[in-house]
């Protein structure tokens, strides 16, 4: 084996799609990956060409081409591959890209609006890694009118789980006496964040749209279509991620 090519086991599953590099190093842990056919430890080595790596006894192939694709994710569908209950899944929608790709992060079944996926593992890592605080904008509405004081809350973050959210910034788009349209921004993404805020403000979710991650914007994209990104929007993504949110706020 060539050793100038060896690569950490853990490093090459994220390289291929398969998983975040921590999410490798469960699956490590737990026997499900071997090499040759022997099982490997974290912090092992080898090279995707020569060495037969499995995963359940599925070989792991590094993509030829890698992908990065936008989806306009509609409600009713989950941001996952395979789904235990059969709901629809997000891979339904682009089963004519022609190779797997994956979620970056999520949005939740009855969430809509901009996915990106792609069998990029370390870029997948790059945009969700929590030191990121890479930054995305939803268009949320809810039922009730907004208060100052709400926003003031949204902005110096709320008690989740036993956990304080981060700041987020938070301001009315539109209001009517029994209906707002907020523009909310995340730096962090925690389950099903932003619904779970409103719960504890008394504010009733009737809709919620992701717009943006990043430099990356939905636009005109119809709900259930997807498009690749372009060079620039990965070049400048990945720039993003890489300097941190402080750069660009």
């Amino acid at each position: 084996m060539n050793k100038n090519s060896d690569e950490r086991i853990q490093k090459i599953l994220s390289q291929c799609g398969i998983a975040s590099r921590r999410k490798a190093e469960e699956l490590i842990l737990a026997g499900r990956i071997k090499v040759n056919g022997h099982p490997v430890k974290v912090g092992d080595k080898a090279n995707v060409k020569k060495d037969r790596i499995t995963l359940d006894g599925k070989r792991i192939v590094n993509p030829n081409k890698l992908v990065y694709i936008m989806l306009n994710k509609p409600r009713g569908y989950v941001s996952t591959l395979n789904d235990e209950l059969d709901r629809k899944c997000v891979k339904d929608l682009v089963k004519d890209i022609g190779t797997r790709v994956y979620p970056i992060g999520r949005l939740d079944k009855d969430s809509e609006g901009l996915l990106l996926m792609t069998n990029d593992g370390e870029f997948n890592n790059l945009i969700i890694h929590p030191s990121r605080h890479v930054p995305k904008i939803y268009r949320v509405t809810v039922r009730q009118k907004v208060t100052e004081q709400m926003l003031a809350q949204f902005n110096i973050g709320i008690e989740i789980d036993g956990q304080k959210t981060a700041p987020a910034d938070a301001e009315i788009i539109e209001q009517a006496e029994n209906r707002t349209v907020l523009k909310i921004t995340l730096y962090e993404g925690k389950n099903r964040q932003i619904r779970k805020m409103c719960e504890y403000l008394g504010l009733e979710v009737a809709r919620l749209k992701r717009i943006s991650i990043g430099t990356v914007k939905l636009g005109m994209l119809k709900p259930g279509k997807w498009r690749n990104l372009t060079d620039d929007e990965i070049r400048r993504l990945a720039a993003y991620s890489k300097q941190g949110t402080k750069k660009f706020r």
